[in-house]
């Protein structure tokens, strides 16, 4: 991946779950496989977004690696992981917050 984006400058996709196929408690895996695949530059990844453990090394890769350099979008997290302590799930978590902010950052409006 490293030489694709270093010499080709292209980008680059990948099937996150396919590094663990068949191994019990793969998501662990996969939430350590995703933040060293884009220090390598991996650009993407075909995962599912709702999967909290996952998200999070993402999220935290961004921060570290300063593709987050105000931490804006870790501190939002941060948001929706306080509120699966309180018994919601990451997938509604996730929704409420994602609703809550896209009108003010330019996200999609619905339609009416």
């Amino acid at each position: 991946m490293r030489r694709l984006r270093d010499e080709l400058g292209v980008n680059t996709t990948c099937g996150a779950s396919n590094i663990s196929f068949g191994l019990p408690h793969r998501h662990g895996i996969n939430a350590a496989f995703l933040p060293m695949a884009m220090a390598a530059g991996m650009t993407s990844a075909i995962m599912n977004p709702v999967r909290q453990q996952e998200m999070e090394a993402i999220r935290a890769a961004n921060l570290l690696m300063n593709h987050d350099p105000n931490g804006g979008e870790w501190i939002r997290f941060a948001k929706v992981l306080e509120q699966t302590a309180t018994g919601i799930s990451f997938s509604e978590a996730s929704a409420a917050a994602s609703a809550a902010t896209s009108g003010r950052r330019g996200g999609r409006r619905a339609r009416g």
